[in-house]
């Protein structure tokens, strides 16, 4: 049986990391990560390690090294997360698609 207040803890702890993900921007478009559609996947176990599943809009994109790390920093500035851990993925391919309809209309793009 689930535990109420664990699962409230738990979905602020990661609205927590969606807020500091959020303050890592891309060099090259003025969106952060988040609302780019980069982070594919956020999983938060029972003790509060964080694993982001991200990619970038393209694989020569030349800060591929560092935008990981950047995720990374952020997260851990969140109270109570206890580790971190940061993928890059290729698959599936970033496309304009994942950029929420909001967002694409102040990039004007719609």
């Amino acid at each position: 049986m689930s535990d109420p207040l664990a699962d409230m803890k738990a979905r602020v702890l990661e609205g927590e990391v969606i807020e500091a993900i959020r303050t890592v921007y891309d060099p090259e478009i003025p969106v952060n990560l988040y609302d780019l559609g980069l982070i594919y996947d956020i999983q938060i176990d029972e003790q509060k390690n964080v694993y982001v599943k991200m990619t970038l809009t393209t694989p020569m994109c030349p800060v591929a090294g560092q935008m990981p790390g950047e995720v990374e920093h952020a997260v851990r500035s969140v109270p109570d997360v206890n580790d971190v851990k940061v993928e890059l993925v290729w698959d599936p391919p970033w496309d304009m698609s994942r950029i929420p309809e909001e967002v694409r209309m102040d990039l004007g793009l719609l």
